[in-house]
């Protein structure tokens, strides 16, 4: 699994990305926290839009992650 650290969230906003570039990042992140949760804001049937915001705690505990 590949660190996520506090100074990564500015390359989630970098555009334009691939929805596998995003993903990959995103899943990242969430592994890399102690807690996590997300919340549907919009969802659009009609034109398949939505907005979802996630919300955590990035884990800031290095020797968890220097043994992989």
């Amino acid at each position: 699994m590949a660190r996520f650290r506090i100074h990564d969230l500015t390359t989630i906003e970098r555009t334009p990305t691939s929805p596998a570039s995003l993903r990959n990042k995103l899943s990242d992140m969430i592994l890399s926290s102690v807690n996590a949760r997300a919340k549907v804001e919009v969802i659009n049937p009609e034109t398949g839009e939505y907005r979802i915001v996630l919300q955590g705690t990035l884990d800031k505990d290095e020797t968890k992650f220097d043994e992989g």
